[in-house]
């Protein structure tokens, strides 16, 4: 069974991050903040294969299910801002 902890440590592993935290408790069902600068630039549809990218396989095999939000940074920045 995979923890949120080893969720975040593959995905930190494969994608340059500025924060992220992973919940879930029952091994299988996830929910994710990532926040990357790899994300500039780039849709919500293309930070989120991002994601999936870093986590390769473990999509089809480990995770039944993933709920994410990503940010740029500066994104970021505007919504802690904001808190």
């Amino acid at each position: 069974m995979l923890s949120a902890q080893q969720l975040e440590a593959y995905i930190t592993q494969n994608l340059a991050c500025d924060y992220i935290k992973v919940l879930g408790d029952d091994g299988t069902h996830f929910e994710a903040v990532v926040v990357s600068p790899e994300f500039v630039g780039k849709n919500m549809v293309k930070q989120h294969q991002l994601v999936y990218a870093a986590l390769g396989e473990r999509m089809k095999a480990e995770i039944h299910a993933l709920s994410m939000k990503t940010f740029t940074p500066e994104a970021w920045l505007k919504l802690k801002g904001n808190d």
